[in-house]
C-alpha cells in the first residue's frame, strides 16, 4: 500500500474515533443533566392533560367496541378539594427531604429533577420529568411520564394511571411519600 493511501486511512480512523468519543460525551450530558427544556407559548382553549388511555389488547377483533379504558370521567370543575374526604396534602415519609408537607395543588402536581415541577427530588434514581399527581374526580391518581426507574404505588409499578389511597405509600427513586387529608 501507498504511503498516502495510509496516511489517508489512519485520519479517516482518528475521525471516526472521535466522532465515537463526541457521541459518547453527548449520550453521557444528556443523560446526567437532562435535555434542555422549552416553554412553550400559552395556548388560549389549553386543557389539562389527561391520562394516557389503556391499550387495547392484544388479538383485539378489528371494528369492535374497545373496553372503556379506566377514568374516562372529565376531571370535575368548581371549588378544588369539595370533597372532605379528598387528601390535601401530600408528606415525604422517606428520602433526602423527609418530613416535608406539601399542599396539593387544585389539579395536578409535576414531580421530577427538573427545577419546573411542582414536587422537585434531586436523586440519581428519579428522571427530570419522573410522574405526574392528579385530581381525577376527587381522587388523587399518579400517571408515570415513561420513567426509567418507574413509579411504585404500595410497592407496585404504575404502568396506566392508577388511583393513590389515602396513607399509601407513593415510591419515586429513593423518596417515599403518602397522601394525607
Amino acid at each position: 500500500m501507498g504511503g498516502l493511501t495510509l496516511l489517508v486511512l489512519r485520519i479517516a480512523f482518528l475521525l471516526l474515533l472521535w466522532a465515537f468519543v463526541f457521541v459518547i460525551v453527548y449520550a453521557l450530558r444528556s443523560d446526567l443533566f437532562g435535555q434542555r427544556a422549552r416553554k412553550l407559548p400559552a395556548m388560549a382553549g389549553a386543557t389539562s392533560p389527561s391520562p394516557v388511555p389503556a391499550p387495547s389488547p392484544v388479538g383485539a377483533i378489528p371494528n369492535s367496541p374497545a373496553p372503556a379504558a379506566p377514568f374516562t370521567q372529565p376531571i370535575q370543575r368548581g371549588a378544588p378539594h369539595a370533597d372532605a374526604t379528598t387528601p390535601r396534602r401530600l408528606v415525604i415519609t422517606s428520602g433526602p427531604r423527609e418530613g416535608l408537607e406539601i399542599d396539593l395543588p387544585a389539579e395536578q402536581l409535576t414531580i421530577g429533577r427538573s427545577s419546573e415541577s411542582g414536587l422537585v427530588i434531586r436523586d440519581d434514581y428519579t428522571s427530570t420529568h419522573h410522574a405526574r399527581l392528579m385530581l381525577w374526580n376527587d381522587q388523587w391518581v399518579i400517571q408515570d411520564l415513561d420513567s426509567t426507574n418507574g413509579t411504585f404505588v404500595a410497592g407496585s409499578r404504575v404502568m396506566l394511571p392508577t388511583p393513590v389511597p389515602p396513607g399509601t405509600p407513593v415510591t419515586i427513586g429513593t423518596t417515599s411519600f403518602e397522601l394525607r387529608r
